[in-house]
């Protein structure tokens, strides 16, 4: 049972939080709620020692740091700062946690970048365009959804962490 909550809660909520943010440009309080919710429930069900605890800590808390900054500054939202800050809770200080904030960033750049050059077309498929998601993906005035790039991000480093060693 702890086994098929590990391959399923955090790529769930990940998934859902990545796909949330397309869609609406939101990440609901609730997802980061439950990732660090799922978090406890199973560090507890798999006796994470104290110490490793601190260190899944350490990472939330060095995470959301200087995104809090940047959300104090209007440089990134508050969804995606409490959702980047739960997924790297689930990460934990390591390696993997630099791998899964440079992932965020080369994504997170091909996403602006492809998302400034789409908005920049001014012929879009009526299909399209008819599409409210769509839409407000396509307005110069809204902003970008980096939740997509914390999501992919987090969902690749996460087959290469602690979690995964319980299951191989």
């Amino acid at each position: 049972m702890v086994q098929a909550a590990i391959l399923v809660i955090f790529p769930m909520l990940v998934a859902f939080g990545g796909a949330s943010d397309l869609l609406t440009m939101t990440i609901q309080n609730r997802v980061s709620l439950l990732l660090i919710a799922g978090f406890a429930i199973l560090a507890v069900a798999t006796g994470l020692p104290l110490q490793a605890w601190g260190m899944h800590a350490l990472a939330f808390a060095v995470i959301f740091a200087p995104c809090f900054l940047f959300f104090a500054f209007g440089w990134m939202g508050g969804g995606d700062v409490k959702f980047i800050s739960a997924i790297a809770l689930w990460i934990g200080f390591s390696q993997e946690l630099l791998m899964f904030v440079l992932f965020v960033a080369i994504y997170g750049m091909f996403l602006t970048f492809g998302l400034l050059v789409m908005r920049q077309q001014s012929v879009v498929p009526s299909v399209l365009y008819r599409q409210e998601w769509f839409a407000r993906l396509h307005d110069s005035k809204s902003g970008i959804p980096y939740g997509i790039a914390i999501a992919i991000a987090g969902l690749q480093v996460y087959s290469s962490t602690y979690w995964f060693d319980l299951i191989r």
